[in-house]
């Protein structure tokens, strides 16, 4: 039974978290929201029924479009046939091995799989940007919105930049899903703000600060190194001395590493 559930529209879309965009306002504006080279490669994850796919290839040199559903990867081929610069690929995005030149990653990706293409793209180290259109909250999350900023966003900070996009009403989707999405921008910094060789002392430290222990910033700063040297560098990083962790924000974090690194 559960073999044959899969193979109805419904259930595939429930699987795979699928929530397809066909308005081509929309379309457009993710597709001037990458800011893509002619000359550029893509990658685009979950790449549906091809509406955005067509857009894509009428901006990039050449667009990788990943389906991981069998159904609408079969079709995927003959709907996109006037686009010569597509390649369809039948499988999961997040087991392709990253190119090793330049490329972008642009996809009205499957929320329920958000965090692990994020974390993909991080990871890339030819990545120039990508371009996701996630659920809103998860947007604003990720880019300090809400005045509050996680641990992945701050980590990543030195090498890579975030930018809330617009937001895409929920009545563009179908299925309608419960909440509002926006398009995540993130892009890898041609100049990174610390030296290679001093990423994982960063990073240490953020993980650290990260860990709660003390209930402030300060408390848990302040088990390993002086309080006096922990009380001048948040000082200097313009960080209140009750401050908690999430309000911390990236450039905060930075002059604090410059102040606290060895």
């Amino acid at each position: 039974m559960a073999r044959e559930r899969i193979h109805h529209p419904r259930a595939r879309r429930r699987a795979f978290s699928q929530n397809f965009l066909h308005e081509p306002g929309v379309l457009g504006m993710i597709v001037r929201t990458a800011r893509l080279r002619p000359d550029e490669t893509v990658l685009e994850p979950g790449a549906g029924e091809g509406t955005l796919t067509r857009v894509l290839a009428g901006s990039a040199g050449r667009v990788v479009a990943y389906e991981i559903d069998p159904a609408l990867s079969r079709r995927l081929p003959a709907r996109l046939a006037p686009a010569r610069n597509v390649r369809v690929v039948a499988g999961d995005f997040l087991r392709a091995a990253p190119p090793r030149t330049p490329f972008a990653v642009v996809g009205n990706i499957p929320y329920s799989r958000t965090t692990d293409i994020v974390r993909w793209c991080l990871g890339a180290r030819a990545l120039t940007s990508a371009t996701l259109v996630t659920q809103l909250e998860f947007a604003r999350r990720r880019t300090g919105d809400f005045g509050t900023w996680p641990l992945l966003t701050v980590t990543s900070w030195p090498e890579h930049g975030w930018e809330l996009g617009p937001r895409i009403r929920r009545e563009h989707f179908t299925p309608v899903p419960r909440t509002d999405s926006a398009v995540l921008r993130i892009t890898r910094r041609t100049e990174p703000l610390l030296p290679g060789h001093r990423l994982p002392a960063y990073r240490a430290l953020v993980a650290e600060g990260f860990t709660g222990v003390g209930g402030s910033l300060r408390a848990t700063l302040s088990r390993r190194r002086r309080a006096a040297r922990v009380r001048d560098a948040l000082r200097a990083a313009g960080i209140p001395a009750d401050a908690a962790v999430g309000v911390v924000s990236p450039p905060q974090w930075l002059m604090l590493f410059q102040r606290l690194a060895p």
